[in-house]
């Protein structure tokens, strides 16, 4: 083996003994979100459980409900609330793509503002937690109708499933800290 190869060699094997040890330093610097202290002393999660959505009006809004419902405490269990969530929807439609012979949408996109607000049951109206999420889905239009409504509603549920688990997300972070 001559010296340019063993030097390289030698070069790796320093790099991945680097890579290694810093990747051991820096994963004691984190920290699991759901297995953190939360304010009452319980972990995040059992916090999370202690959450009543109210119900959102409409059709999506009845999507987004059950999502957070089962997001948040998928148990099955209904423990006293300590916590209620609010959330406003508002959603929008928009045809991006049109045929430039038939004059129809070939595409559709269903874009869906949330915002959300989490009060504490025992009182006060200040929220603890608030902000809003936005996630939009598209899907392909056709010339049956009936297709169209199904894809439109399937558009409706994946924008609710991800709607639902970012505000879980942002809540379980801020109740967390």
């Amino acid at each position: 083996m001559s010296s340019s190869n063993r030097a390289t060699a030698w070069l790796g094997n320093a790099a991945k003994a680097m890579a290694v040890g810093c990747a051991l330093l820096v994963g004691g610097c984190v920290q699991p979100l759901y297995m953190t202290a939360a304010p009452g002393g319980g972990a995040v999660g059992d916090e999370l459980q202690l959450i009543k959505v109210e119900p959102i009006p409409d059709r999506l809004g009845h999507y987004v409900t059950n999502e957070l419902i089962s997001q948040l405490n998928g148990t099955g269990s209904s423990p006293t609330p300590k916590y209620r969530l609010v959330v406003t929807l508002t959603e929008r439609m928009s045809t991006p793509i049109i045929n430039t012979f038939t004059g129809q949408a070939e595409a559709a996109a269903i874009a869906v503002d949330a915002k959300y607000q989490l009060f504490p049951v025992a009182g006060g109206d200040k929220p603890l937690v608030s902000g809003s999420v936005t996630e939009a889905v598209s899907y392909d239009r056709t010339s049956q109708r009936l297709s169209n409504v199904r894809a439109a509603r399937d558009a409706e549920i994946r924008n609710a499933r991800t709607i639902a688990e970012q505000i879980r997300t942002r809540i379980a972070a801020a109740l967390a800290k």
